[in-house]
């Protein structure tokens, strides 16, 4: 005790000695502060600033634009540069908070990162996007923060969901060891020192866009531990992280941004402080969209409680953040110690940024030399061409043999145009498919390109056609032309489910509508409002309706008026409600896209088809899909051209998984890639000449359709409705992890260390793989395991480890993988944690879950799940089975109860031991309507055996909670327990003694 106080003691002498200011003529310059003194500890450095700091000037830093503090010599910071795959935007507060675009390197987008199975080369890339960031910093450190908003770590459990694109795997296995790469590396690995600050996007159960800001994810515990946390935690305990953003939604009744789990739960993960975010404007939801508080000094106590440092809202204006967080504190709400604890771990969090470092500390060395950098270049090439995944290749019809390919028609809409996305940054150049197939083939190779789309006019009633003026906001699009000029001509590609965008023939730009006149302006659909997107609906008469499908036509806000009517004097308006009333245009095809496309291949050695989505248009941020299903324009042109030359190849280029059960069957080899950033073009020729063999392997399970999805794209208990490959039977198109190469894999049998492993043990596995074919390749070993016997459901199959494995032609390898037998573990819904349960487990290796080459099994030693002890206080969360409850929010700060909103739904309660004798039911209930309810006691199904029945009376309110009891009749031995509720109402917990 005496030696800490003597420490303690020369500390504070050295803190007091370090904040003197210098005498003249010594060696120091000027006045110091501890904070600023590299040599300190970290956390002595954030005690000395946060002591430093008035209570109004610590308030202002719980604002996204942390304000300049003058006299401590502190500049602003800024949470929050978007950097999903490179460093893509912020926002200047210097310009009313304007989105000023990187122009730098840009990687594939994340769900095609995570295809290259590879976490050492996206470790590389992470390490990549930290430099840029470093550099875009060095050039103007009031826009480009370093605490970075990425990677987005939320699970692909349904690929319909709008930002497929922005995540990695439906796997939490895949999905942690991509994010935990990507994220170190953007750290740069040192424990004290980071190069910048990534912050995981978004916590928790977030799978869906339309109203995410009220519909509410069901999670029972088990899908919530094994499943959405198990995404998160590995990043955050590997130090590879350095907080999260809530997500817009609610969560079992609660908004994510009151989430307790952020200062709870999260924090549990690391010894490191955390600087968790809210999304943008989410602190005005609680009290706006979501009613969950009545005033703003309420909801922003409540979120700094929960665990939240940085208010993502009102852009650069943080003056109501201020002003509630000081009413909140005057009212009781907050205490001072409450704020203390937030900025000191934001405060962590910049002096290891180095930002009170002389020089910027380790990092600030870094400059804008890095960005676009020929070395970074040379990475997205690489990162692009590993994350091509070869779906299929009949007959050996990939790779093209150069020397004997000496005329392509490289077709459809994506063949010479790179889409960006809405988290990426502008590209510095380009290279397309067609760019990239001529640069390989040469000079002496004829490469031809079309975009297989229909050139057409549209005439209105008086015989005008509709003509662009030019590419600016004073040039609007009329119905003045008097012939079918190029000026009058549009490029109709179809999306799907009847989206088209209208390019103009005359200037290259698209339609779009500028809150005002009709203009060709835009180089590509892009923009938060995506206003390039139009439907040409045909009318009985042969012409065609022009309705307007712009982004923001799916916002409550906008007007009823969605068709365009054309004035007297050819101005296009949005000016009637329905197809009757707008103004019908007679549709002139110029020319048929498809019979060039055709006329093109028919003459070629092969046809390249490059076809797939628009990342601004087929689904993104606040814009779910509602089908799979390739666009039925772009699926036509696949079928023409494959029929005009069997030597036809299919690129895929999609940011999601689409149904092509057609082109599967008829096109003898289909390739897959991601929106790949400006190196795609490189890429693509890579691969399809075989100067890259392809490993990239499948992160989502393709469907052969719609059907095999859940109806609802908000059912997120994947146990009990069998989604994702873990759970569905379902027979897909291409299976997670699926991925082919040109040379051909033989396994041996797996090997196993020992037999039987204790639960705190390690499996190792190892198995030798022989490349059989003429060239070197990369195979992705993996790992799967399945449970035999359990109390529970368990998985059919699991992703536990996997490896990535280089093999030249002819040689063997042997992957060796490790499996903590922990990982084995499930959630016991029976005592509320991880158990490992003795079981024999099979070990399935393999190419894909649907490609299993060879198969062991080890015992594992470790516990039986005991029958449940009902007569304890049970959470009613923790039931085995339900029917049409949802679970809901106990009280707002934290807890979770079972809510039931008819009669006949029911709760389950598996194995539970009851005592002979005669039981007295007691719960926890809450009922906000008039009258009373019931919960009935039944054994063995919903309709079972009544053993007592509950009366609920109404508590006014759904927070207000009364205890009730009944006596039940005598009756012993274990049983499955049934809750049957009657009408709304909440139950947090029971027992039966």
């Amino acid at each position: 005790m005496r030696n800490r106080r003597l420490r303690r003691g020369i500390t504070a002498l050295a803190l007091a000695l370090l904040a003197l200011p210098a005498v003249p003529g010594t060696a120091l310059a000027e006045p110091t502060y501890p904070f600023r003194d590299p040599h300190l500890p970290v956390n002595a450095r954030v005690d000395d600033l946060l002591g430093r700091l008035t209570q109004d000037e610590k308030i202002s830093m719980l604002h996204q634009y942390q304000p300049a503090i003058p006299r401590l010599g502190i500049g602003l910071f800024k949470t929050g540069t978007e950097a999903l795959h490179g460093i893509a935007w912020s926002t200047d507060i210097d310009n009313n908070g304007a989105v000023v675009k990187a122009k730098g390197t840009t990687f594939p987008q994340p769900v095609g990162m995570a295809s290259t199975w590879n976490p050492d080369l996206i470790q590389r890339v992470g390490s990549a996007v930290g430099d840029e960031a470093r550099g875009h910093h060095a050039q103007n450190p009031r826009v480009w923060g370093l605490n970075l908003w990425a990677p987005v770590v939320n699970l692909l459990r349904d690929p319909r969901w709008g930002r497929n694109e922005e995540g990695y795997s439906e796997d939490p296995t895949l999905t942690a060891a991509i994010s935990t790469a990507y994220g170190s590396g953007m750290t740069g690995g040192d424990p004290d020192h980071l190069k910048s600050a990534p912050t995981l996007k978004h916590y928790l159960a977030y799978n869906n866009e339309v109203r995410r800001d009220v519909t509410s994810s069901n999670v029972p515990p088990r899908v919530l531990n094994e499943y959405e946390r198990a995404a998160f935690k590995p990043a955050i305990a590997a130090d590879a992280a350095t907080g999260v953003m809530a997500s817009y939604n609610l969560v079992n009744g609660r908004p994510a941004t009151v989430d307790p789990d952020l200062a709870t739960v999260i924090r549990g993960w690391t010894d490191k402080p955390l600087m968790n975010v809210t999304d943008a404007w989410a602190p005005n939801n609680l009290i706006g969209s979501q009613g969950y508080y009545a005033t703003l000094p309420e909801g922003n106590a409540a979120i700094v409680k929960a665990g939240a440092n940085s208010f993502i809202t009102d852009d650069t204006n943080a003056q109501p953040t201020v002003t509630a967080i000081k009413q909140a504190l005057a009212t009781g709400l907050l205490t001072e110690q409450d704020i203390d604890a937030r900025i000191r771990e934001t405060l962590n969090l910049r002096i290891r940024l180095g930002e009170f470092d002389p020089g910027g500390g380790r990092y600030g060395g870094i400059t804008p030399d890095v960005i676009n950098s020929p070395e970074h270049q040379r990475l997205a090439r690489q990162a692009a061409g590993e994350a091509m995944v070869l779906l299929k290749n009949s007959r050996q019809a990939l790779p093209l043999d150069p020397t004997r390919t000496r005329k392509v028609a490289v077709l459809g809409p994506l063949a010479d145009t790179l889409y960006t996305d809405w988290y990426g940054g502008d590209l510095p150049y380009q290279v397309t498919a067609l760019d990239g197939i001529r640069e390989r083939l040469g000079s002496a190779a004829s490469v031809t390109g079309l975009d297989g789309a229909d050139r057409i006019t549209l005439k209105d009633p008086a015989g005008r056609y509709v003509t662009a003026t030019g590419t600016t906001d004073a040039d609007p699009v009329a119905a003045t032309g008097t012939t079918a000029s190029a000026a009058a001509q549009f490029d109709v590609v179809d999306w799907g489910q009847d989206v088209v965008t209208l390019r103009n023939a005359a200037n290259g730009r698209y339609l779009g509508y500028n809150w005002g006149p009709f203009l060709t302006r835009d180089e590509q659909p892009n923009g938060w409002y995506v206003q390039q997107q139009f439907k040409l609906e045909p009318q009985a008469d042969g012409t065609v309706a022009l309705r307007y499908a712009g982004y923001e036509t799916k916002e409550s806000w906008f007007g009823p008026e969605r068709y365009i009517t054309v004035g007297a004097d050819g101005a296009l308006t949005l000016g009637a409600t329905t197809a009757a009333d707008a103004t019908h245009f007679s549709r002139e095809v110029i020319s048929s896209g498809i019979d060039r496309a055709v006329a093109a291949a028919r003459t070629a050695d092969t046809a390249v088809l490059v076809v797939g989505s628009n990342p601004f248009i087929n689904g993104r941020e606040a814009h779910d899909r509602t089908s799979m299903a390739l666009s039925a324009g772009q699926s036509a042109l696949v079928k023409a051209v494959t029929r005009a030359n069997p030597r036809t190849v299919l690129v895929l280029q999609t940011s999601y998984p689409v149904t092509t059960g057609w082109e599967h069957e008829h096109v003898p080899a289909v390739v897959w890639t991601t929106h790949a950033g400006a190196e795609t073009g490189h890429a693509i020729a890579d691969v399809l000449f075989g100067d890259r063999n392809p490993s990239g392997k499948l992160t989502q399970t393709w469907y052969r359709s719609d059907r095999q999805l859940p109806p609802d794209l908000l059912e997120y208990d994947i146990i009990s409705s069998d989604q994702t490959y873990l759970y569905s039977s379902a027979k897909p198109l291409y299976p997670f992890g699926h991925g082919l190469s040109y040379t051909r894999f033989r396994y041996g049998q797996p090997r196993v260390d020992a037999r039987s492993v204790r639960a705190d043990g390690t499996i190792g596995v190892r198995v030798d793989v022989t490349n059989v074919g003429s060239r070197a390749g990369a195979e992705v070993v993996q790992l799967y395991t399945h449970q035999r016997t359990s109390r529970d459901k368990t998985a059919l199959r699991a992703l536990k480890a996997f490896q990535r494995v280089e093999i030249p032609a002819g040689q063997t390898r042997t992957a060796t993988l490790r499996l903590p037998a922990a990982d084995l573990a499930h959630w016991d819904v029976t005592r509320s944690r991880w158990v490992v349960e003795s079981s024999t487990y099979d070990l399935l290796v393999g190419a894909s879950v649907g490609d299993l080459r060879g198969r062991t099994a080890i015992q594992v030693r470790g516990e039986t799940i005991p029958a449940r002890d009902l007569s304890r206080p049970t959470r009613a969360e923790n039931f085995d089975r339900y029917a049409g409850v949802r679970l809901v929010d106990e009280t707002k700060p934290s807890g979770t109860a079972v809510g039931a909103t008819a009669a006949g739904q029911w709760i389950s309660f598996d194995g539970s031991a009851l005592r002979p004798g005669v039981h007295t039911f007691t719960a926890k209930v809450a009922r906000a309507g008039a009258g009373a309810g019931t919960i009935q006691i039944r054994l063995g199904s919903p309709t079972g055996r009544l053993l007592g029945t509950a009366t609920v009376p109404s508590t006014g309110d759904d927070y207000r909670y009364a205890s009730v009891s009944t006596r039940l009749a005598g009756v012993a031995g274990t049983h499955d327990v049934y809750l049957v509720f009657d009408s709304a109402l909440r139950l947090a917990d029971f027992s039966i003694r």
